[in-house]
């Protein structure tokens, strides 16, 4: 089974039209073969399914934009937990999410921002503030919470 791969956007504003200018736009956007996996999507805040193929030398937060899918974002950098997914099954390259512990990572959390798919993949979209929590949670709320302003008033 043959897949072409176009720009999603470009498609629906009619700038490619047939067969050959599909194969142009495919061949624009990727330049080279590489293998390619796909990745299935459950968006736990729309309740809504997505299945995309994405080359294995492209982060997969990209793929997903180029064609068209558009997933929560920040920082495109690994540091935040904005894009964080669980992948519920296949395996993830990420060696840039310095934004999730080993611990978190072990546990199958990704940011799509700086991962690769190495497989074909079933990944769940996470609440940001959940992973955040998970993440960083441990460090906070250990002392005492004083209420109104740290200084007198005058």
């Amino acid at each position: 089974m043959a897949f072409v791969y176009i720009n999603a956007k470009k498609f629906l504003k009619g700038e490619i039209e047939n067969p050959e200018s599909l194969q142009n736009a495919s061949q624009e956007y990727h330049g080279t073969m590489s293998n390619y996996y796909t990745i299935r999507i459950k968006n736990r805040q729309t309740g809504t399914f997505h299945t995309v193929r994405v080359p294995e030398d492209e982060y997969i937060l990209h793929s997903l934009e180029a064609q068209g899918l558009e997933l929560p974002f920040s920082c495109r950098n690994g540091a935040c937990t904005t894009c964080a997914v669980r992948v519920l099954s296949g395996e993830v390259y990420q060696p840039e999410a310095m934004g999730l512990s080993p611990e978190l990572r072990q546990q199958g959390y990704a940011l799509l921002c700086v991962s690769y798919a190495r497989s074909d993949m079933l990944v769940e979209t996470q609440d940001e503030d959940e992973v955040y929590e998970l993440q960083f949670g441990r460090y906070f709320a250990k002392g005492r919470v004083r209420f109104g302003l740290p200084l007198d008033e005058d």
